[in-house]
């Protein structure tokens, strides 16, 4: 057969796909558990770091599992704010279940402020404990921004309302506009600040601008993101939804009257 023949050019080239899609593919395979491993180790570093019980985001492995022993994962139904005790947290796949028509439900248009259509049944609540007492309670919280859904933790304190940390690891926002979601000066100022209000309804607010710390309820309030008014509206949805009723609400509820 000629060098230069039109089928010996065919069998090489379909030769060269087969080899290159089984070392593909051997890769992937290979590959998986280490993806998942980082994957799970990223949320658990950016998990710490909302809480502020990492000091940097560039902490290694050690230092993040020898942190996260202060964490307890629970599952709770959102719709009765009980814990699930028949699924196991280490294993649940919430990025799955969010997704997952058997696992999720659609949300009503009208109470679907975070814009996110649907979300799981059952999602996971982290409780940090110091000394057996719990310290911290860590919701993951999603909504859509401008051009993307922002994934990230909010910190609360035992009373269910006071800001502990927030922080966000997974966007899509314009870098110096709506990605100073990421700002830790920008988060900073988060702490302290109350998501509901005295009745325990969610009135956070992302003004536009600076907080004027004269004005009634400064204390709900942060500083909006100069040219990111979408972005800092997202946020502020989004946090909303997800400490209210049709979030974590009846959850932070129980929580409150001794029940968890």
């Amino acid at each position: 057969m000629s060098n230069d023949s039109t089928l010996k050019t065919l069998t090489v080239a379909a030769s060269l796909c087969v080899v290159c899609s089984v070392l593909v593919s051997t890769a992937a395979v290979k590959l998986k558990p280490i993806q998942a491993k980082n994957k799970s180790l990223d949320v658990k570093k950016n998990l710490l770091l909302a809480a502020g019980l990492l000091d940097s985001p560039k902490a290694g492995e050690a230092a993040i599992l020898e942190a996260y022993e202060k964490v307890e994962t629970k599952l709770v139904d959102l719709s009765t704010g009980e814990e699930v005790t028949d699924m196991d947290p280490a294993s649940y796949d919430l990025e799955k279940a969010d997704k997952d028509p058997k696992m999720a439900k659609n949300i009503p248009a009208d109470k679907d402020i975070a814009r996110i259509k649907t979300r799981a049944k059952v999602r996971p609540v982290y409780l940090i404990k110091e000394g057996g007492r719990v310290t911290q309670i860590v919701l993951p919280f999603h909504g859509k921004g401008l051009w993307s859904t922002m994934y990230g933790f909010l910190s609360l304190a035992p009373d269910t309302r006071t800001v502990k940390g927030v922080g966000w690891y997974q966007h899509g926002e314009t870098p110096g506009l709506g990605g100073e979601i990421e700002n830790k000066k920008w988060q900073a100022q988060w702490v302290g600040k109350k998501v509901l209000n005295e009745n325990n309804e969610p009135s956070f607010d992302v003004v536009k601008g600076a907080v004027d710390p004269s004005v009634a309820k400064a204390n709900m309030k942060v500083d909006g993101l100069s040219g990111a008014t979408l972005t800092a509206n997202g946020v502020e949805a989004s946090v909303n939804y997800w400490v209210g009723d049709s979030g974590y609400g009846k959850f932070l509820a129980k929580f409150r009257a001794g029940g968890v």
